[in-house]
């Protein structure tokens, strides 16, 4: 029972983080379920509920009579210190028990500086960190979400990975696993395991070999048993106007980060920018019609009461239904004060009419990401974004009343040139121009132009893979250039300039759990040993236990971040097969050299591979519609 909890939550702070009993929460007679999940995500409580992945993911688990599903994330050190003080494990929030009760846990692994996290939430379950040494009756161990398309430095602590969408491919693992449960025979995990290897978009990692160079790059990766595949293929959801959608989500006792509706509006992007992983393992393109949406919305409003709505995707303006959703949902949101929150909008298709109809209850900053300063370089990423673009953009924004504009932008690109770093201080300087000399602008309020900066991170999958990131030290010369060129503008127009940017040695420790192998799986669990937790928090990052860690594994870190592949080099995620192809990527990785643009897909197949290897038909970006 969770009130045996109850001494240790009067002892820390938001004991609702760790209560359960939320408005919607799904509880079970565990008595009459075949399989329990545990699904935790390796943040806090306020991040975990904010992830639209997790409630798609609970809904599509707990819509199985047999099985039951709960939520756990990882609890901040107060909490932590009362689970050891008082020898009680982590537990599951619906039900209170402990993980090791359950059948399978499962892990969202959203971002790189997670992974200690994953240990941390293992070791206060009392379940051992290698897959090797747990024993037949420990939970099955799972993991998915975007890091998942490079499992490998974290390959060894995983039972299951999930390749892809997992909406059908977890509900086939737990048939499967049911299946092998109620066997005569008995239940081996091995066996299980074996078969389980076999769905497709699953990879069991103790199930492949590895064998490296004396460079350390990888020299092959194979199975060790006949019938085990040797490519991955990605799992996606081919009908996604009927996949499902949590229209009943757990409302959260407390606040959160994004308290509000998100409703995916479309999956893939057609753009193919050169550095974005998104834009490329999401393919293909797939939409909801502008109905379906406007439904679950109204449904989810009806069973949530939130007031903002948010549409989600890749790059909102690209879903080509966008009028007719904000016309169908501004029919009843406004009335109801439910603001429509559009969070991916290229600036490029920026419009007045879309501005007045999703400002029309709340004001908010724009925000968007020309990505780089100069025209060159955006043409080098395949950004297809003119500096005009932008201009225009922004007065359209000042003559609407904005005056809080924020620009993401990325240093550390290939090909980049100190004069790319100083143009993104120029296109800051023109923006305050503009508002300067826009004749229709309205300046009730003084400007703030805000330009985050971010590290570039090689991504797999990705044109830019073969890249190596700037070294750590490249990186702090580069942030300290766009300093100074930003201080060497009128002073009049660099106090309207805010400059904020990303930690060069986080960004440096990204980049090597993108780009690793296997070896990094022993490097995590010294790193976490010396203290590394909560890695992705400013105020929690330790980087001397992780150069203490990897000089202790006998492994230089600069060798995965700033490594440059050969277009023959076997990368270690290559058994995963994602549909886009290696000589796809190799060919726009060239005319990046030759700052060449790539048309985006409605416009012009690249000949990606995407529809062929998927079986959509059509052509990539377009087969949603053909």
């Amino acid at each position: 029972m969770k009130n045996r909890y109850e001494k240790i939550w009067r002892k820390v702070q938001k004991p609702a983080r760790y209560t359960g009993g939320e408005y919607n929460e799904v509880v079970k007679d565990k008595s009459c379920v075949d399989v329990r999940f545990a699904f935790g995500f390796p943040d806090t409580y306020e991040i975990g509920m904010s992830n639209l992945g997790i409630k798609i993911l609970y809904g599509v688990l707990n819509s199985l009579d047999y099985v039951w599903c709960e939520r756990v994330f990882a609890p901040l050190e107060d909490m932590a210190e009362q689970l050891r003080a008082n020898n009680m494990d982590l537990y599951a929030l619906e039900s209170g028990d402990s993980l090791k009760e359950f059948d399978f846990v499962g892990f969202s692994l959203q971002y790189e500086l997670s992974y200690t996290n994953v240990l941390y939430m293992l070791d206060l379950a009392g379940i051992d960190f290698l897959s090797k040494d747990r024993g037949e009756d420990s939970p099955l161990i799972i993991g998915g979400g975007p890091c998942a398309y490079n499992p490998e430095p974290f390959a060894d602590f995983f039972d299951i990975i999930c390749i892809g969408e997992g909406e059908e491919t977890l509900p086939e693992i737990m048939a499967l696993y049911r299946e092998h449960k109620r066997n005569d025979i008995g239940y081996k995990k091995r066996e299980f395991l074996t078969e389980c290897a076999k769905i497709e978009g699953v990879y069991v990692p103790q199930l492949y070999d590895a064998i490296y160079k004396d460079d350390g790059k990888i020299k092959s990766f194979s199975p060790k048993y006949n019938g085990v595949p040797a490519k991955i293929k990605k799992r996606i959801v081919k009908n996604f106007d009927e996949s499902y959608f949590p229209v009943k989500p757990v409302v959260p006792n407390i606040e959160t980060v994004h308290d509000r509706i998100t409703v995916e509006t479309f999956r893939g992007c057609i753009r193919g920018c050169r550095f974005c992983q998104a834009g490329f393992v999401y393919r293909p393109v797939r939409e909801k019609s502008s109905e379906k949406i406007n439904e679950l919305v109204k449904e989810t409003y009806k069973n949530t009461g939130y007031n903002e709505v948010s549409l989600a995707s890749l790059s909102i303006s690209d879903y080509t239904e966008l009028y007719q959703l904000v016309n169908n949902l501004t029919e009843w949101t406004d009335k109801c004060k439910v603001n429509i929150s559009l969070p991916s909008m290229r600036i490029d298709m920026f419009s007045q009419e879309l501005l007045n109809k999703t400002s029309s209850v709340r004001q908010s900053t724009l925000t968007f990401a020309p990505e780089a300063g100069s025209q060159r370089m955006r043409d080098v990423i395949n950004k297809n974004l003119s500096e005009q673009d932008i201009l225009n953009t922004v007065n359209i924004a000042f003559e609407s009343g904005k005056n809080n504009i924020k620009l993401y932008f990325m240093i550390g690109l290939p090909h980049e040139t100190d004069d790319d770093i100083v143009e993104i201080a120029n296109l800051a300087k023109k923006v305050v121009d503009c508002w300067h000399t826009n004749k229709n602008a309205k300046r009730n309020r003084g400007l703030t132009v805000t330009i985050s900066v971010a590290c570039f991170v090689p991504k797999c999958f990705t044109p830019f893979s073969f890249h190596g990131q700037n070294s750590h030290e490249e990186l702090i010369r580069k942030q300290h250039l766009l300093k100074d060129a930003i201080a060497l503008l009128p002073s009049s127009t660099a106090k309207k300039i805010n400059y904020n940017y990303h930690d060069a040695t986080l960004s440096m420790l990204e980049a090597v759990f993108a780009r690793g192998d296997r070896r990094l799986s022993q490097v995590l669990i010294e790193a976490y040993s010396m203290g590394a937790c909560f890695d992705s928090w400013d105020d929690k990052f330790n980087f001397s236990a992780w150069q203490k860690a990897f000089e202790k594994c006998g492994i230089d870190m600069r060798e995965y971040c700033e490594r440059t592949y050969e277009y023959g080099d076997i990368f270690p995620w290559e058994f995963i097969d994602t549909g886009v192809s290696k000589q796809f990527l190799i060919n726009e990785h060239k005319k990046a050299y030759e700052s060449k643009i790539s048309d985006n897909c409605r416009e012009k197949c690249a000949g990606c591979g995407i529809s062929q290897s998927m079986s959509m038909g059509g052509v990539c970006g377009t087969c949603f519609t053909e």
